[in-house]
């Protein structure tokens, strides 16, 4: 018996509704139209990525000021200076300056729970 890999990604957030809508309007991700309770699970591609109210005994705010330090979620993006550039214009919280790599353009970001997100553009 084996693991195969990652198959689903979600990140425990205080405000679900806040969440959503944030990855939707700053990130440009669509919701599916079915998700489990408690849930808003977006059309990512080849894993599919959501957002979650926490788990029974989780508390965040203990977590602060940065839940899941130690865990990196990479999100890839057609252009990556052009969503920096656009979250940095709408005051989001900008972790780590654009700079080009081995994952070509590359940038972090504090989403409204305080996650890291890093995101590059090489596919």
């Amino acid at each position: 018996m084996t693991v195969t890999g990652p198959d689903f990604v979600a990140l425990q957030v205080r405000d679900l509704e806040q969440a959503a809508r944030f990855y939707e309007t700053r990130l440009g991700l669509r919701r599916l139209p079915a998700a489990p309770p408690h849930a808003v699970v977006f059309d990512t591609a080849p894993i599919p990525f959501a957002v979650r109210e926490p788990l029974p005994g989780v508390d965040l705010d203990a977590a602060r000021p940065h839940p899941g330090l130690g865990v990196a979620l990479w999100l890839h993006a057609e252009n990556a200076q052009e969503m920096h550039d656009a979250l940095s214009a709408a005051g989001v919280r900008i972790i780590a300056a654009p700079f080009d790599g081995p994952f070509g353009r590359t940038f972090t970001f504090a989403d409204p729970d305080g996650y890291a997100v890093t995101i590059h553009d090489k596919a």
